[in-house]
């Protein structure tokens, strides 16, 4: 089979790694030769210029000073390209319902303020808690997916979780409330509720919504950040909740944005990463990656890895599995090189955790379930 692309037909095989790689593929790909080529192909050319992206800010120092230097300027540089995630500083909670299990208490909320979306939040709160008595917390952020936040509140009463749950452990939020921690897990935008994917003729939602709110000056990733900030300020407003002690946790988009807003709140003491061990220009070079994840101009100074490098010193848990294809070979050990970089220059090597268990692209907790009890009830 042949398929036509550029000036000539080209076997299915040198179609595909046209496709994928480019003529100009990163060096941590095989390099195949494709022969001459003489028409401009947008996405051998975007690849050849993500191969060269320069990462000015990467950070290569080894002392402590060095590295939080660094630290200080490349977040004021994330910050510039994110745009404003500040949260709103009044705002009112609407309970829209209850239902009550053995462990735990399960609301669902409404967060709404002036000037910015409501959010939806499911709040769990362990039982047995004495009056008075704080509890530590968590903030569980899911990933893609038509469910949003109902898979990892454990939503088996919705048609379709339960096997979603199944498929990923992705009911962590509920887990984590077992465990007795208030979880706050709110739903990201384009997910869940929060999109009507039938209204997109088929189109990504993460696609769409990322160049509609290009055009009003805005990201769904700095939008999402805002709400997870949100959904923190929510957790510290509560009596039973030791604002303290707060950690966050997610898997796939979940582990991006728990990245995220790990590295830009530090009220977050532990978090753990699931499933997000990319870097984007491992991404941009040979596959694509959603709407949702995008911010223009990171490539200029930095990647995922330098975000993810804010949350040193803080414990951190990374969690990749043997078998999930979404984790790259050789590019994620250039994520875990620059992350043991920082931490190691700011002498908390032991602080850095990778989770590396069998099975594919789900939730472990092997390693984050002692860790949080560790840092958050020791």
């Amino acid at each position: 089979m042949r398929f036509h692309y550029g000036p000539r037909s080209l076997p299915r095989r040198e179609f595909l790694t046209h496709a994928l790689l480019g003529s100009g593929a990163c060096s941590l790909f095989p390099s195949i030769g494709l022969g001459e080529e003489t028409a401009t192909i947008v996405n051998r050319d975007l690849a050849t210029a993500m191969e060269k992206a320069d990462l000015s800010m990467l950070f290569r120092g080894s002392t402590a000073v060095e590295c939080q230097a660094w630290q200080k300027e490349f977040r004021a540089r994330l910050m510039k390209l994110l745009g404003d995630s500040t949260t709103p500083p009044k705002w009112t909670t609407v309970e829209e319902s209850r239902a009550e299990f053995d462990k735990y208490t399960r609301f669902e909320l409404l967060l709404k303020a002036d000037g910015v979306p409501s959010l939806p939040v499911y709040l769990l709160v362990p039982k047995g808690l004495k009056n008075g008595e704080q509890a530590p917390a968590v903030l569980c952020v899911h990933g893609h997916g038509a469910y949003g936040n109902d898979t990892v509140a454990g939503r088996h009463d919705v048609e379709g979780v339960s096997q979603a749950i199944e498929n990923a452990n992705y009911d962590y939020g509920r887990q984590f409330a077992e465990r007795g921690y208030v979880v706050a897990a709110p739903c990201m935008i384009p997910f869940g509720r929060r999109v009507n994917r039938n209204s997109y003729g088929g189109n990504d939602p993460c696609a769409v919504t990322f160049v509609r709110m290009q055009a009003l000056g805005k990201l769904p990733i700095t939008a999402n950040v805002r709400d997870l900030r949100w959904s923190i300020d929510l957790l510290r407003s509560r009596p039973e909740v030791n604002g303290e002690a707060i950690g966050c946790a997610g898997l796939s988009y979940g582990g991006r944005m728990t990245m995220m807003v790990s590295a830009i709140d530090e009220r977050i003491r532990v978090a753990s990463v699931s499933g997000a061990l990319n870097l984007m220009q491992e991404r941009m070079t040979a596959r694509h990656s959603c709407g949702s994840q995008m911010i223009p101009g990171l490539l200029k100074y930095g990647d995922y890895s330098e975000i993810g490098s804010l949350i040193a010193p803080r414990p951190c848990v990374w969690e990749t599995g043997s078998k999930d294809g979404l984790i790259v070979p050789k590019w994620d050990e250039v994520f875990r090189d620059r992350l043991r970089r920082t931490y190691k220059a700011l002498g908390s090597a032991d602080k850095l955790h990778f989770d590396r268990f069998e099975g594919g692209h789900e939730w472990s907790g092997r390693i984050a379930f002692p860790l949080f009890d560790e840092v958050l009830k020791g």
